[in-house]
């Protein structure tokens, strides 16, 4: 099954060679762990855990979108914070995206992720059929 890298204007990638925002196999749409990074920059959007992962979610549905696939066609997500008390903040702008039948879930706390400033940090998983 032939892998397709998936691109969007609406949302930058990272320079050639370091990874894809998303790669679409065959039913699958793998969507890399997305910071609150600017759509078309490099500065953190968000100081508050809240305010990243909507950002977040935005930057998965134009993603998504891209590929054709709709947030109702996430099926998998995992969630890295830097402070799992503020995990209801992002349980919160979850709700803001999704209806019925939320994806499957994993949250992890770890010590750090990118960028000092970056709270929340994504990755997806959608089915496209």
């Amino acid at each position: 099954m032939p892998k397709e890298r998936i691109l969007t204007a609406e949302v930058d990638e990272v320079a050639p060679g370091l990874w894809s925002n998303a790669m679409r196999c065959g039913d699958l749409l793998f969507i890399s762990g997305q910071v609150s990074r600017e759509m078309h920059g490099q500065q953190i959007v968000g100081s508050t855990a809240y305010e990243q992962a909507q950002y977040i979610f935005t930057r998965i549905q134009h993603i998504a979108g891209a590929a054709g696939a709709s947030m109702d066609q996430i099926v998998k997500m995992v969630i890295y914070v830097t402070d799992i008390r503020e995990n209801a903040e992002v349980w919160k702008a979850r709700r803001e995206f999704f209806t019925g039948d939320f994806p499957t879930s994993t949250l992890v706390q770890v010590a750090a992720l990118g960028k000092p400033e970056i709270k929340v940090e994504i990755e997806t998983v959608a089915f496209l059929k």
